[in-house]
């Protein structure tokens, strides 16, 4: 499955939003995340992506974001986890999604992730992921895209489509010619970064083993409040 196949977001306006950053397989973390952000309810949750892998329990994340989706209105964006994962499954293709963590999310769905019936409602969510999420005034992203153009340029070019899953390339560039605010996780950092039309809230959760890092962020927009949890998980694998 390629990028191009995934959900496409169509522009939409509202007024307040909640983006959260990479969660990686630590439900505890982004519980206790959620409920910091209770009394801001009423906004627009919108996940960056990479819910699961490396971290303990991707089916526990997953089965708390269905159940927290029922009562809140959420935005689930594809991460290059959630890719690698789709692309594995339906090819047989596994090593890269294995040297990736991948092999911790197969044992939290003891070995049945798109096998088992009991499933499917997993399966559902990570196909309805969307490669991106545009409003009047943010674009939210998992990775990034290329500085050097156009938010319209790049989504009128298909071939620019993985590097919203992979792109590193903009963290280089202090002044994109974006159009609008781009809200993005993949690349994690110990404090989250607030740049020229660019926000990143990868604070590497599940890395909370290294000096600096293991906080799960969430920024409020339009105020660009930060909101953060210490990992309350224990990973083992990276």
């Amino acid at each position: 499955m390629t990028a191009l196949q995934a959900i496409k977001s169509n522009k939409v306006s509202t007024t307040k939003y909640i983006a959260i950053g990479d969660i990686h397989g630590c439900p505890y973390s982004m519980i206790a995340l959620l409920e910091q952000l209770e009394e801001y309810k009423d906004r627009t949750y919108i996940f960056i992506g990479d819910y699961i892998d490396r971290g303990p329990d991707s089916r526990g994340v997953v089965d708390y974001l269905l159940q927290f989706s029922k009562n809140h209105d959420c935005i689930f964006i594809r991460g290059n986890h959630e890719h690698m994962m789709l692309e594995a499954l339906e090819t047989g293709h596994t090593t890269l999604w294995m040297q990736n963590g991948g092999n911790v999310t197969v044992q939290s769905y003891n070995g049945r992730l798109g096998q088992a019936e009991y499933f499917d409602d997993h399966m559902e969510f990570y196909n309805a992921t969307k490669v991106y999420y545009e409003t009047e005034d943010y674009f939210f992203v998992h990775a990034g895209l290329d500085p050097n153009i156009s938010i319209k340029d790049a989504l009128g070019d298909s071939s620019n489509y993985d590097d919203f899953l992979w792109s590193r390339e903009h963290l280089q560039s202090n002044y994109p010619v974006w159009e609008k605010t781009v809200v993005f996780g993949h690349t994690p950092r110990p404090e989250p970064i607030v740049r020229h039309r660019m926000i990143g809230i990868d604070t590497g959760c599940v890395f909370k083993n290294l000096p600096g890092y293991g906080i799960l962020t969430a920024v409020l927009l339009p105020e660009k409040k930060f909101i953060s949890q210490v990992c309350l998980d224990n990973p083992e694998f990276y």
